[in-house]
């Protein structure tokens, strides 16, 4: 008899156990006929599969990540260092039979301690089956220690650069991830639970929504994440507000006031072009951008085009004179105010950095203030996104872009940043889409995130290379116009801010940053990650955000300089807003748009922001 539901570890009822009844209410009739669909729709997607292949341009790396050249890196090593190789394998030996022993227990009725547990925030394993089920346990504890051990041992290597090693461990893990038994329909419980119940319909859904999106990618799969129910200034990106300039590079975007008094000095905001604008703008109760034109703020927003062939050797240098110079001067011309307040948020910040450094050398002082969102300028730490720059790696993307007309393609920037949580942005949507034949939720976040930009050719190259790979801004390297970038020079009060657990700029490499700037800089760490540790509105009371204002923090490390501070509960947005305000002078009447000498182009959220990327 199958067992009655029961609770999660999450607290939540679990579904009914699979047990010898579940597989003898199938309907035979109907599952071979499910089956032969799934058959037919697999032959087709072969069929398609190997067309592709045969008809793909032969002069495209085989292995644009370099995936090989880490592996035979990774074999050498073992070949070298046999000693770790051998003690990994003895210790997998004994906890394979540990695992053995306690199971053997479990399947007599004894009560036995569990030998490996899946790591905090792993969801993969939380169908309550994967405890109560001997088995399934059994498949689960395999699979951890094996993939535990694996990546053990690529850590405790000798002989491996550092750099070289994180690539290894990155790929490795990539590996690890793709062969958990939750990604196989006989191995996943709720798959399977689904596939009985359905007598195999949840496969047949499941193989036309694989076939969907390798429509919709053009061949290449393109995984959905969420419905597509959301339409840009009507339920997403909704802010009020106008274009008050456009160029080649940007739309300029001021948001109507909702206050009737403003501060003098305007804020102008350079989001990331490898990503859209509107993460800032998402949902009226956690918009970023509503919330500070509420505190009082005039806000201007760039929006950056998507750029195609006519940008593909645009590089830092016109990025900064039609993309940050261009905004300034259009924010002069709607305010009257020659330096406004500026923000970067990531790679945006880094851009931001690097032209403030060119306005020091070059005398130029159109900038009061700088705070930076989660942006790297010292690059030596930097987050996971490293391991895509060994110099194989960037001349297959620099191929990939040349032959795609200078650019790269919206679809395999949207790849590498997925690819940084695979569990949460691929795995769970081949589970949830193609084996339980289920359709995404709508989120607005992850419409955003697949809302995706292509990259020019020339500017991409440079950032991975200078930044990434040569350290140049942080090490006074870079040169912009033919003048060499000395963070020092910059004097500007500068607000730092991290996310905790962010992966793609993390903390200790923002961190970086407080050294280099030769003007007052404030640093916060703020909890979660790289999206949610930035758009934290203050009503939500979510995560918390850490202090220093110890005048003997250290210089060199963020652990160091954590101990000593201060950790508040909520949003880190008021304590920016308080050091803002102060920079932001005295109140008057609140400006509109096209008050100024600026005119209306149109409403929020403009024309560049819908443009779609392949």
């Amino acid at each position: 008899m199958a067992q009655n539901p029961t609770k999660n570890a999450a607290g939540q009822e679990a579904a009914e156990a699979i047990s010898p009844d579940s597989f003898a209410q199938l309907d035979r009739e109907k599952f071979a006929r499910n089956m032969l669909r799934v058959g037919v729709q697999t032959q087709h997607l072969l069929t398609e599969f190997f067309k592709r292949l045969a008809a793909r341009d032969k002069s495209a790396p085989l292995d644009p990540l370099n995936v090989s050249g880490a592996f035979m890196a990774l074999a050498k090593a073992m070949g070298e260092d046999r000693e770790t190789v051998m003690a990994g394998q003895m210790q997998l030996w004994k906890d394979w039979m540990g695992l053995w022993e306690t199971t053997a227990r479990r399947i007599l009725g004894g009560e036995a301690p569990v030998v490996v547990s899946p790591a905090p925030g792993d969801r993969r394993f939380r169908d309550a089956e994967w405890q109560r089920n001997e088995i399934f346990d059994f498949i689960k504890q395999s699979y951890l220690l094996t993939a535990n051990s694996v990546q053990d041992m690529v850590a405790n290597l000798h002989g491996i650069p550092d750099n070289e090693r994180k690539r290894i461990e990155f790929y490795t893990k990539q590996f690890a991830d793709a062969f958990a038994p939750t990604n196989f329909p006989l191995t996943n419980p709720e798959v399977m639970r689904a596939t009985l119940k359905s007598n195999g319909e949840n496969l047949v859904k499941g193989l036309d929504n694989l076939l969907a999106d390798i429509e919709r990618g053009h061949g290449e799969l393109a995984i959905r994440q969420t419905t597509d129910g959301f339409v840009l200034g009507e339920n997403i990106a909704t802010a009020p507000g106008k274009v008050v300039f456009r160029n080649d590079l940007i739309e300029l975007l001021q948001f109507d006031p909702t206050t009737e008094q403003c501060h003098a000095r305007p804020l102008l905001i350079f989001p990331p072009w490898i990503n859209k604008y509107y993460i800032l703008d998402l949902r009226p109760e956690n918009s970023f951008i509503r919330w500070l034109v509420g505190q009082g703020y005039t806000v201007f927003v760039v929006s950056w085009a998507n750029p195609d062939e006519r940008q593909a050797q645009s590089g830092f240098e016109d990025y900064m004179r039609d993309g940050i110079f261009a905004a300034l001067e259009a924010v002069k011309d709607a305010t009257g105010v020659e330096d406004p307040n500026c923000v970067g948020y990531c790679i945006g910040g880094t851009l931001l950095a690097a032209t403030l450094a060119y306005m020091a050398a070059t005398g130029d002082k159109r900038v009061h203030s700088a705070t930076f969102w989660a942006a790297q300028t010292d690059f030596s730490e930097a987050g996971d996104l490293s391991v895509f720059v060994d110099e194989a790696q960037l001349e297959a993307l620099q191929d990939q872009m040349k032959a795609g007309g200078g650019v790269l393609k919206g679809s395999k920037m949207a790849a590498a940043f997925n690819m940084l949580r695979a569990n949460d942005l691929i795995w769970s949507f081949v589970i949830n889409n193609y084996m339980l034949g289920k359709q995404p939720m709508p989120f607005d976040l992850l419409y955003w995130n697949s809302d995706t930009t292509r990259m020019p050719e020339k500017l991409h190259l440079a950032y991975l290379r200078q930044c990434y790979r040569d350290n140049a801004l942080a090490l006074g390297k870079m040169m912009m116009n033919g003048v060499k970038l000395d963070l020092s020079k910059v004097k500007v009060p500068v607000y730092l801010q991290a996310g905790r657990e962010d992966h793609i700029a993390p903390a200790k490499s923002v961190f970086k940053g407080t050294r280099l700037f030769g003007g007052p800089v404030r640093f916060v760490i703020a909890g979660s990650g790289h999206i949610a540790g930035v758009i934290n509105p203050p009503a939500a009371k979510k995560y918390q955000y850490w202090t220093n204002d110890t005048k003997k923090a250290p210089a060199d490390d963020v652990e160091a300089w954590r101990s000593g501070a201060t950790e508040h509960p909520g949003s880190w947005w008021p304590d920016w807003d308080k050091w803002l305000a102060k920079l932001s002078g005295e109140k008057i009447p609140a400006r509109k748009p096209g008050d100024g000498k600026l005119k209306v182009l149109g409403d929020a959220p403009g024309t560049y922001v819908k443009v779609k990327a392949t």
